[in-house]
């Protein structure tokens, strides 16, 4: 590694560490400090909460990564300039487009970073968050029902229908739940009711086929009238259903950033087998696509951040916190509007993702060529 690249990427990190903190802090607070303090209120103890926001936090840092690269982007680059150090670069002969080599490595790295957080823990903390969630709204209501259907799909035919009178996220059972089956034409022709099925997490990530076992009594009745009692054993005569206890999440969720782009996948899937409406499907894909292009901005922040940081001697470092905000603002607005247009099929899913993408780049090359001149 040279002593540019040494002095670069020692000017960035601490800004960025810095951003994330800060960034962190204002949406936790901006988005559950109201709900957290209610659990407070009504006797959820400290713990509990705490535990509880400690869950919510990777999936809010999964997203101020990319923001504090900006914002570390802006503020080391006006200090270099503030200090003549990029003049000094430039005069030995190091281009600018040579200075935003490390960089554009330090943007990859944090997009390749936020891209995992996103896609193997945040995933996983969102289901635990959801369960601790249900568990506090229990200790407060003393009672918590989630009625759940899910229509199970093989080979594009549906095969069943599941319908449970609760669906125990913390536990990952449904309770009082009915299994209809049907034909080779669609037709039913198979009942299956149990007290409990709860989705076996070891069994079910090697095999999902095997996730899902009964416990209690099960009563099997076919469109002959025969009828047979099983405890705590799965019928041998019928298939074990292929979801899992995220599908039936999924359903639920609104916040697609909760998802792996394997489930969101198979989420897209299933509706397609149903035939649900066009935007549904598009605001999938839309949620499917923005996993890896939201962590790109990452990668793009420091491209724009960096030369947009350079300053004269006169303006104050207070112009990079500002401009980080303008920046940001203008890419959310400008993906909100993607959003609307890939739902109402104006363009495809993918396009609108990674647009503003296409458009920060342009952005960036254009602010690299004007600086070097």
């Amino acid at each position: 590694m040279k002593r540019i690249d040494r002095l670069v990427l020692g000017e960035i990190i601490g800004p960025w560490v810095f951003g994330v903190a800060i960034f962190t802090t204002l949406i936790m607070a901006g988005s559950f400090l109201f709900q957290l303090t209610a659990y407070l209120a009504k006797g959820v103890d400290m713990w509990t909460v705490t535990k509880l926001a400690t869950l919510l936090t990777p999936g809010v840092m999964a997203k101020t990564f990319p923001m504090a690269v900006l914002l570390a982007a802006l503020l080391s680059f006006g200090r270099l300039s503030g200090e003549s150090e990029i003049v000094a670069m430039r005069a030995a002969g190091t281009s600018l487009g040579r200075i935003m080599v490390p960089v554009a490595i330090f943007g990859a790295a944090v997009s390749l970073l936020a891209f995992l957080i996103t896609e193997f823990l945040v995933p996983q903390a969102s289901y635990s968050a959801t369960a601790l969630k249900e568990k506090i709204v229990t200790q407060i209501d003393g009672q918590s029902v989630r009625p759940t259907s899910y229509p199970i799909f093989e080979k594009g035919k549906l095969t069943g229908m599941v319908a449970a009178k609760n669906f125990n996220i913390a536990d990952r059972a449904l309770d009082n739940v009915a299994i209809v089956f049907y034909d080779k034409d669609e037709v039913p022709n198979l009942l299956l009711t149990a007290d409990r099925m709860v989705f076996d997490l070891t069994k079910g990530k090697l095999n999902p086929d095997q996730g899902w076992r009964v416990v209690g009594k099960a009563k099997l009745i076919s469109d002959k009238g025969v009828t047979a009692t099983f405890t705590d054993a799965w019928p041998g005569s019928v298939p074990r259903p292929t979801f899992t206890d995220q599908d039936l999440l999924a359903g639920d969720l609104k916040d697609l950033d909760s998802l792996s782009m394997r489930e969101i996948s198979r989420q897209i899937e299933n509706q397609r087998k149903i035939n649900a409406p066009a935007d549904t499907v598009a605001n999938l894909e839309f949620g499917y696509w923005n996993k890896i292009a939201i962590p790109l901005a990452a990668l793009i922040y420091a491209l724009v951040g960096a030369p947009l940081g350079i300053r004269n001697h006169r303006t104050g470092a207070a112009v990079g916190f500002w401009l980080s905000v303008i920046i940001i603002f203008g890419y959310l607005l400008l993906t909100n509007f993607m959003s609307i247009w890939a739902r109402g099929g104006a363009i495809p899913a993918w396009l609108a993702s990674f647009l503003p993408l296409g458009i920060g780049l342009a952005v960036a090359l254009f602010t690299i060529q004007r600086k070097n001149a």
